[in-house]
C-alpha cells in the first residue's frame, strides 16, 4: 500500500497552522509514522463512521495500523500552538480521542463541534481561537517574570516544553532527521547530506534516520513503495 497525501498551505498557516492534508487508503495495512515535532487533528470516516482527535508529538518512528477504505484530514499545527484542553504535553507519543454526537459533531472543551472540511478548516480553526481555546505560545522567548528581569534558562526551558511537550533539543534532532530524510528521497547522497545538516559522519546519520524516520538512506533514495507518513519541510516555532 502507498497513502498519497495531497497537502495544501493555508492563508492562516503563519499564525498557528502548519498544514492542511488528506489521504485515502485502499487496504487495511501498517505505515510509518515518522517522529514528528508538531500535533495533528485527524478525522478520519470508514464506512461512514467518524473518528476525531488529536495525535501528539512523536519522539520516534512507530509503526501505525492503517484501516481499508478510509479517508483521513490532517491539520498539523504550527509548533508552539496550544489546544488548551489538550496541552501537547500531556499526550506525547500518544493521542487524545474526541468524543462524536449522533449528529456527526465532535466535543471540544465541553462543547460541540461542526467537523471541519478539507477546504473549510480555516473557518474551524478560527472559531476555536475565537473561543479562546486555541492559542499560540510565544515558547517563554521574550517574556518576563516580573519589569526588569529576565527569567532563567531552566524558566524559559520549562516554559518551552509546556506549550510543546518537547525540549529544544528533541525539536532540532527531529526536524534534522525529517530534513535529512526529504533530501535523501530528492535524490542527495548522503555526504551532501552529511555536510549540510551537520551530522558527524554516515553512521550518525544512519541512526538518526533509524530512530527517528524508520527508514535507511538506501530506501529514501530508492523510493521504495513502502507506507509511510509523509515529510515536508516545517516552519520554526516562535523563538526557535
Amino acid at each position: 500500500m502507498v497513502l498519497r497525501f495531497e497537502h495544501r498551505d493555508t492563508e492562516i498557516g503563519a499564525s498557528v497552522i502548519d498544514r492542511v492534508w488528506r489521504t485515502h487508503s485502499d487496504a487495511e495495512d501498517t505505515m510509518t509514522s515518522a517522529a514528528r515535532t508538531c500535533w495533528h487533528l485527524i478525522l478520519s470516516r470508514t464506512r461512514g463512521r467518524l473518528l476525531a482527535g488529536l495525535r501528539g508529538p512523536e519522539t520516534r518512528a512507530t509503526v501505525a495500523p492503517v484501516p481499508a477504505d478510509t479517508e483521513f484530514i490532517g491539520v498539523r499545527f504550527a509548533l508552539g500552538t496550544v489546544l488548551l484542553p489538550h496541552p501537547a504535553g500531556s499526550f506525547v507519543n500518544g493521542d487524545v480521542s474526541f468524543p462524536v454526537t449522533d449528529s456527526g459533531r465532535m466535543v471540544i472543551g465541553g462543547d460541540e463541534w461542526e467537523v471541519p472540511t478539507y477546504e473549510n478548516v480555516e473557518h474551524f480553526v478560527r472559531r476555536l481561537q475565537d473561543a479562546g481555546l486555541l492559542v499560540r505560545s510565544r515558547l517563554g522567548d521574550g517574556e518576563r517574570e516580573h519589569p526588569g528581569a529576565d527569567p532563567t534558562a531552566r524558566t524559559l526551558q520549562r516554559r518551552y516544553r509546556a506549550a510543546t511537550g518537547l525540549s529544544r533539543t528533541a525539536v532540532t534532532q527531529i526536524d534534522r532527521a525529517n530534513a535529512a530524510a526529504a533530501m535523501l528521497r530528492d535524490g542527495h547522497d548522503w555526504h551532501a547530506v552529511v555536510a549540510r545538516l551537520g551530522y558527524f559522519d554516515q553512521a550518525h546519520l544512519a541512526h538518526a534516520l533509524r530512530r527517528y524516520v524508520g527508514r535507511t538512506a538506501r530506501e529514501l533514495r530508492s523510493g521504495e513503495p513502502a507506507a509511510m507518513s509523509f515529510l515536508y519541510k516545517t516552519r520554526p516555532g516562535p523563538g526557535s
